[in-house]
C-alpha cells in the first residue's frame, strides 16, 4: 500500500526531517505540535532545507515549491483523523510515547498504520496501547534524516506481516534503505553504537586523552566521519543518556551504564549543539 496521508507528531529537527521526505513521496503531510511557535518553526526549517537543496541542485525550484505545497502544520492531535500513516518523533521518553499512542488510538482510524521513530524504547509497550496492535511498528530515521540514507523498521511481535510490508514500503518510497529488525532495545546501530560513545567518555573522563584527541584518533584511525564527542554533541547528550539507560534497564551490562560525566553534564544543560555547549561549544 501507498500512504495518501501522512501525519507527524513532534516539531523537532527529527519532525521537520521526516515530514520533508514524507512529502517527498508525494503525499499530503500534517505535522502536529504542541504549540504554533514549534509549528511554524517546522515550517521554517523545511522551508530553509530546501532552499539549500535548490541551491546546490539537488532539486529545482518548482519541485521544491510543489513539495513545501503538501506539507501543512497543526496544534491540534483530531486533525489526524484523516491519515492513513502516523509517525510520532517526540521525546525519547517512554512515559510521554505511551499517553502519545492512547491518544492516537482513539483519533486515527482503525486501519491507519502507527510508527514510533524510537531508537531504543520497546515498540511492543507503545503497540498495546492502541486497540489495534498489529497496525503499530517502528521506523527508526537516522539524523539527519534527509542525509541519512538508513532506517531500522523495527518489528514488535505484535506487528502484522502488512503493517511492516506497508511501513517497508513507505521507507522505500522516501527514498531510503529499510532494514528489518526485532523489537529489541537499540535494534542493530544505537546497540553497536551506544558503548562505543559511551567508553569514549569513560576514556576522557580516565584522562587517557582529550576530546580532541580521541575525535583525531577514530577519524584517523577507524575512518570514521566524525569523531564519538563530536557525534555525541550532535545527537545530544540527554538523548545519549536516555539510550544509554534503556539500554542498561534491557540488557544489564556495564557497557550500557552511563559514566558519570555524562550524566552530569546533562544535569548541567550542556547537551551539545542544541543548547549551545556540550563537549564542544558553538554557537547559537
Amino acid at each position: 500500500m501507498s500512504f495518501q496521508n501522512i501525519g507527524v507528531v513532534g516539531s523537532g529537527i527529527m519532525g521537520s526531517g521526516v515530514a520533508e521526505v514524507a512529502a517527498s513521496t508525494g503525499a499530503a503531510v500534517i505535522v502536529c505540535s504542541r504549540t504554533t511557535e514549534r509549528a511554524d518553526a517546522v515550517l521554517v526549517a523545511i522551508d530553509e532545507s530546501l532552499a539549500r537543496q535548490v541551491e546546490k541542485g539537488k532539486r529545482d525550484a518548482e519541485e521544491a515549491a510543489a513539495l513545501r505545497q503538501r506539507i501543512t502544520v497543526t496544534t491540534e492531535l483530531k486533525d489526524l483523523a484523516g491519515c492513513d500513516f502516523v509517525m510520532e518523533t517526540v521525546i525519547e521518553d517512554l512515559a510521554v510515547k505511551l499517553e502519545l499512542f492512547a491518544t492516537l488510538g482513539s483519533v486515527v482510524a482503525p486501519t491507519a498504520v502507527l510508527a514510533t521513530c524510537t531508537s531504543t524504547l520497546p515498540v511492543i509497550d507503545l503497540a498495546m496501547q492502541v486497540e489495534r496492535p498489529e497496525r503499530v511498528c517502528g521506523v527508526h530515521f537516522f539524523n539527519p534524516v534527509t542525509a541519512m540514507a538508513l532506517v531500522e523498521v523495527v518489528r514488535p511481535i505484535s506487528a502484522s506481516d502488512e503493517t511492516i510490508a506497508a511501513a517497508t514500503a513507505f521507507v522505500l518510497a522516501c527514498q531510503k534503505q529499510p532494514i528489518e529488525v526485532k523489537d529489541r532495545a537499540g535494534f542493530i546501530v544505537n546497540a553497536l553504537l551506544f558503548p562505543y560513545l559511551n567508553n569514549a567518555v569513560r576514556i576522557l573522563e580516565q584522562g587517557v586523552a582529550t576530546k580532541e584527541g580521541i575525535d583525531a584518533a577514530m577519524k584517523g584511525g577507524c575512518g570514521f566521519p566524525m569523531g564519538p564527542f563530536a557525534l555525541l554533541d550532535l545527537v545530544g547528550l540527554d538523548t545519549s543518556l536516555s539510550i544509554l539507560d534503556a539500554l542498561y534497564a534491557e540488557y544489564a551490562d556495564a557497557n550500557f551504564a552511563p559514566v558519570p560525566l555524562l550524566r552530569r553534564m546533562v544535569s548541567a544543560g550542556q547537551l551539545g549543539r542544541k543548547s549551545g555547549a556540550g563537549f564542544y561549544q558553538y554557537h547559537q
